[in-house]
C-alpha cells in the first residue's frame, strides 16, 4: 500500500482537492488514516447489502472510488446472481476499479460508469450505498438525488449512507474536529498535511448535520431511519423503504 504523501509538501498555492491519479494511487492509505473505523463501515456494509439484496433487482454503488465495498460485497454475495452499478466520476478511480475486477475468470456483474451520480438512473434497486460522496455534490442536488433514490428503490430496499458530518452545536463542533485532528495526527500526518488539506477540501466538501440528512431521507419517502455508527464527525446511517 503506497503511503499518502499528496499534502505532505508545502506548495506554494494549495488547489481544490479532487479524485486525480495521485489521489487514486495512495487512496488506501488516505481512507485508512483519514476516516474513523473505515474497515469496519465498509464491512459491515457489505453484510447489510448482502441481506437486503432482493434476487432480479440491482445495487447501486454510487461514489464507489476504486472499488473497496463493491469488492466486498461481490464476495458477500458469492454463488448468487447479483448485478451491480458502480459509478464515480474519477477516470483514475474507475481504472482503477476495473483493474480490480480483473481477477475475475469470468465477466463480473459489475457495470463501471464514469459519470455523475445526479446523472444516474435508479430503477429496480435493492441496496443503494453512499459513502463519503454526498458531501462533495452541490447542496441544491442532494434532496433531488435522495427522492430519485426513493423512486427508483423496491419495497424493502435499504439506503447506506456514510458522510462526514457537522454538529448544529458550536461548542461539540468543535469538539468533534479538535478530536478528528488528533486523529489524523495519531496516525501519522503532519500539522502541514492537515492543514493543506483542509485547504484544499473547504469549499468542494460541505458536510451536512445528521438532522439535515435525516430530514432529507424522511422528506423522501423514507420512514425508516438510524444512525448505525459515530465517530465523532463521522456517520453511518441506514434507511429502510416500507
Amino acid at each position: 500500500m503506497e503511503k499518502d504523501k499528496v499534502f505532505a509538501v508545502k506548495k506554494e498555492r494549495v488547489n481544490p482537492f479532487e479524485f486525480n491519479e495521485a489521489v487514486a494511487r495512495v487512496f488506501d492509505d488516505m481512507l485508512n488514516r483519514s476516516v474513523p473505523f473505515y474497515a469496519e463501515t465498509i464491512q459491515r456494509q457489505s453484510q447489510l447489502a448482502a441481506h437486503y439484496y432482493q434476487a432480479h433487482s440491482r445495487i447501486y454503488d454510487l461514489g464507489c472510488s476504486h472499488g473497496n465495498l463493491g469488492m466486498l460485497i461481490l464476495d458477500q454475495l458469492k454463488g448468487r446472481a447479483v448485478s451491480m452499478t458502480a459509478v464515480d466520476s474519477s477516470k483514475p478511480m474507475i481504472e482503477k476499479y476495473s483493474k480490480r475486477l480483473g481477477k475475475y475468470d469470468t465477466t463480473p456483474p459489475v457495470d463501471l460508469v464514469c459519470g455523475l451520480l445526479e446523472d444516474v438512473q435508479i430503477k429496480n434497486a435493492s441496496v443503494v450505498l453512499i459513502n463519503l460522496t454526498l458531501q462533495f455534490l452541490d447542496t441544491g442536488k442532494r434532496d433531488d438525488l435522495i427522492k430519485k433514490i426513493y423512486q427508483g428503490m423496491n419495497p424493502g430496499g435499504i439506503l447506506l449512507l456514510t458522510e462526514k458530518t457537522v454538529h448544529a452545536s458550536k461548542v461539540l463542533d468543535d469538539l468533534q474536529t479538535k478530536f478528528y485532528k488528533v486523529f489524523k495526527v495519531e496516525n501519522g500526518y503532519s500539522q502541514l498535511e492537515i492543514s493543506q488539506k483542509r485547504d484544499a477540501l473547504d469549499k468542494v466538501l460541505i458536510p451536512d448535520t445528521i438532522e439535515t440528512h435525516r430530514n432529507r431521507i424522511l422528506t423522501a419517502g423514507f420512514t425508516t431511519f438510524d444512525v448505525w455508527l459515530k465517530w465523532f464527525n463521522f456517520a453511518s446511517m441506514i434507511a429502510i423503504k416500507n
